[in-house]
């Protein structure tokens, strides 16, 4: 098999994540970077050891060697980069949410359609082992009919007023921030593993600080907590910072769930449940190896993963055996090795989120922003 190169587009906190988890596959190369100027695409290129780096996305597009892009830029950006990418014949694994508008992912997805690449929106989450075991169990019946579905994605680092990001601010991030950048992937896991599409939702968002603190240099992702005062611009604030959200799928099953960026205590608490007529299911991010197991009249059950163990088609979601974790980084690779084996051999099967999976989530988180402004329920 050729060795595959591929160009990291995006420097931040997703640069590193991404850059890490392409090498580990082997067979494919970061051959450039590119960042918000040449300086920064310099310093990320020096620190990861790549010699190509550029503050101009189209010079890595003019390269006829490279196969692929990564889009990890804020999310105003997603949609010129991959449609200028995909129309110089390059594969495209773009981060979620896909773009700033159901408009736009129409748009990709056509042209991903018209040229014939290979496309990708990153919904790793639901590639832990043990979510695929879920969705193994949901297919076999073992759940039963599923009735209802609840659970939250949950963090802190967003917290205090002088807490910042690029997210925050809706030029660059969309209307929708902590639904759109983690409410995204919980609609996205809930449908995988139940095989259930929301059909309707009700919403409710709220905007905790109207103001907060915008630093006067740049602060990366998960980062900023040692800034001074004086190094702070007050900003108005037009994104929501918890969403509820009610939920119906198929003809039988209810649920809701929220999403926080406020919430102490919570790093990255990524949690859903399923629950049949026959039994339920528990599982969170933050602890990846543990799935519940609740059933009515026996004992509940705590599994931990292990691929000789697992269900079906989620053994291959685990390339390490029992008692060896498998997070967050794992849950990446696993989407890019579906990904890269498909840009390798166009005849490869499809088995990672697409384009289209992109174009319905961006139809819901509308449907999202359509409900709290009617305060109702909407059709989706």
């Amino acid at each position: 098999m050729r060795k595959l190169k591929t160009a990291i587009i995006g420097t931040g906190f997703m640069g590193k994540v991404h850059s890490e988890n392409v090498r580990r596959l082997g067979n494919v190369e970061i051959a450039a970077v590119c960042g918000s100027s040449d300086e920064r695409a310099r310093a990320f290129a020096d620190s990861i050891g790549v010699d190509t780096a550029t503050g101009d996305y189209r010079r890595l597009l003019a390269d006829k060697s490279i196969d692929a892009v990564h889009i990890l830029t804020p999310n105003a950006l997603h949609f010129p980069v991959a449609m200028a990418a995909m129309e110089a014949g390059k594969a495209v694994l773009c981060e979620k949410p896909l773009t700033l508008s159901e408009d736009e992912a129409k748009q990709m997805v056509k042209m991903a359609a018209k040229k014939k690449v290979a496309n990708c929106v990153q919904h790793n989450l639901r590639y832990y082992p043990m979510a695929q075991h879920i969705r193994q169990m949901i297919a076999a019946g073992e759940l039963g009919d599923i009735l209802i579905v609840q659970g939250t994605y949950s963090q802190d680092w967003l917290l205090y007023e002088t807490d910042y990001n690029w997210r925050v601010e809706k030029k660059p991030n969309g209307a929708l921030r902590a639904v759109g950048d983690i409410g995204s992937h919980w609609m996205d896991m809930i449908q995988h593993v139940t095989g259930l599409k929301i059909s309707a939702l009700c919403a409710e968002l709220a905007i905790f600080h109207k103001s907060r603190k915008k630093p006067r240099h740049s602060v990366e992702t998960f980062t900023g907590k040692q800034l001074e005062p004086e190094d702070y611009d007050d900003i108005r604030m037009e994104t929501e910072d918890f969403g509820a959200v009610l939920v119906r799928m198929g003809e039988r099953c209810r649920g809701c769930y929220t999403v926080s960026q406020m919430s102490a205590g919570n790093k990255n608490r990524f949690e859903f449940e399923v629950y049949g007529t026959k039994s339920g299911v528990r599982w969170n991010q933050e602890r990846p190896d543990e799935l519940w197991i609740g059933r009515r009249n026996e004992p509940n059950q705590i599994i931990i993963k292990d691929p000789s163990l697992l269900r079906g088609a989620a053994a291959g979601f685990a390339d390490l055996p029992g008692g060896h974790s498998e997070g967050y980084d794992d849950s990446h690779k696993q989407v890019f090795k579906r990904f890269y084996a498909k840009v390798a051999d166009p005849s490869a099967p499809v088995d990672y989120p697409t384009f289209a999976d992109g174009l319905w989530g961006m139809h819901l988180l509308g449907k999202v922003l359509e409900s709290s402004k009617k305060k109702a329920w909407v059709k989706c």
